[in-house]
């Protein structure tokens, strides 16, 4: 397994020093600089990157480009594994050279193309990876469109009359559906914002009502707590794997943390037995949530630990798996806009099962007992109840059973 590290030329100089990548790979090391330079005053040696702080302004940008040239440092050597090469120091060093020593050119400031591109770079190490990949893809698809208009896209490009010529190329010629269309257009204007921000652009059509991010509302499931429980009892003991995720899972149903957040939980984070505090990734903020009953076993069975988890894709193709084992086979009706048409068809409810089921689980099953909006907004995270509510997936019978509740029907 091919791995990347960075150490410092001279960790102990009193003034900058070359940061070194060490390439590992077949019992082998290759050691090859960077050219990059810094105080080793400012080197995280554990994190092999450079430390957040204020005296030390740049740290983003280089933190960034170190991120990059791991992740194209891997890239090189999974394709050379690939073409079936006999991988040597000589050959690698040589591939690294062109990726790494070719010249840079001139990035004109109205080429939209040359911004994004820098924008990406620059997301290594700040963004996480699935938002970086997006940002490629929506990259890809803009070159396609330029490539086919035979056009040249500059900042002062970006106006109405494109927004509906790329709505139209992304709908009927490459056959998106809504929401991947609504993606793109969001992207584009994450580059066209920081653009402006940095002075680059003063073209603001992209702000215009008109110019707008296309959605859609897909069937997105929700799990009663009786499905909850069919889940929880399962006897999953002759697989571990599937108890370990399904731990994992009912963990995230009851504390209704991003997958990022619950995979995060340590035993530091459990306050007087009962509760958990957290703080967010993504928002930042700290959050103090009440253990249910099923966490406080499932902590106890593991030791005062979560379980170990997976990756976020594989955990997903279990979850289906794990779903279909407890019966969740309900006929799901959904219906998506791809290519400019309405495709209808029905589903067992176990194959759209994912780990963000979890966190839309927790809100409407709050929802539904009766507690308010903005108690459950505080462990969620959502800053507006217009957002929150789009979490909220309850049936008609449902919302019935919940007014026959209500004073105004007694």
């Amino acid at each position: 397994m091919a791995k990347a590290s960075f150490f410092l030329k001279e960790p102990n100089s009193e003034s900058e020093t070359v940061i070194y990548l060490f390439f590992n790979f077949n019992n082998k090391r290759l050691k090859y600089s960077t050219g990059e330079k810094i105080h080793p005053e400012y080197w995280n040696a554990n994190k092999q990157r450079t430390k957040e702080t204020k005296k030390f302004p740049s740290y983003p940008e280089l933190n960034a480009r170190l991120e990059r040239i791991s992740s194209r440092a891997l890239d090189i050597y999974r394709r050379m594994k690939n073409d079936d090469l006999l991988i040597t120091d000589q050959l690698l060093k040589k591939e690294f050279d062109k990726e790494f020593r070719k010249e840079e050119t001139p990035r004109a400031t109205k080429d939209l193309f040359s911004f994004i591109e820098k924008f990406i770079e620059e997301s290594y190490g700040l963004k996480n990876v699935s938002t970086i990949r997006t940002y490629i893809n929506t990259l890809r698809h803009l070159k396609n469109y330029a490539d086919l208009k035979k056009r040249k896209l500059n900042f002062e490009d970006v106006n109405l009359e494109f927004y509906n010529s790329l709505i139209h190329y992304l709908t009927n010629e490459i056959g998106l559906s809504q929401n991947s269309i609504g993606g793109h257009v969001k992207n584009l204007k994450t580059f066209l914002n920081e653009a402006t921000e940095r002075g680059l652009n003063n073209n603001m059509d992209f702000k215009k009502r008109k110019f707008r991010q296309l959605s859609e509302e897909n069937e997105k499931v929700y799990l009663n707590t009786s499905e909850l429980d069919k889940i929880y009892r399962l006897d999953l003991s002759k697989i571990q794997k599937y108890e370990r995720i399904r731990d994992l899972f009912i963990v995230g149903c009851y504390t209704g943390l991003r997958f990022s957040d619950f995979i995060q939980i340590k035993k530091e984070n459990i306050i007087d037995s009962n509760k958990l505090k957290i703080r967010t990734q993504k928002t930042g903020e700290t959050v103090i949530i009440p253990l249910h009953p099923y966490i406080r076993e499932i902590i106890t069975k593991y030791d005062g630990q979560i379980p170990e988890p997976i990756s976020n894709q594989k955990m997903n193709d279990y979850l289906k798996e794990i779903a279909k084992l407890a019966d969740l086979n309900d006929l799901v009706e959904i219906s998506i806009t791809k290519g400019g048409k309405v495709l209808k068809s029905t589903i067992e409810k176990y194959h759209l099962i994912m780990t963000h089921t979890a966190r839309r689980s927790f809100a409407t099953n709050l929802f539904l007992v009766g507690i308010p909006s903005i108690t459950i907004m505080k462990i969620t995270g959502h800053k507006t109840e217009k957002n929150f509510l789009k979490y909220i997936r309850i049936s008609q019978e449902e919302n019935a059973n919940k007014l026959l509740n209500h004073p105004f029907f007694n």
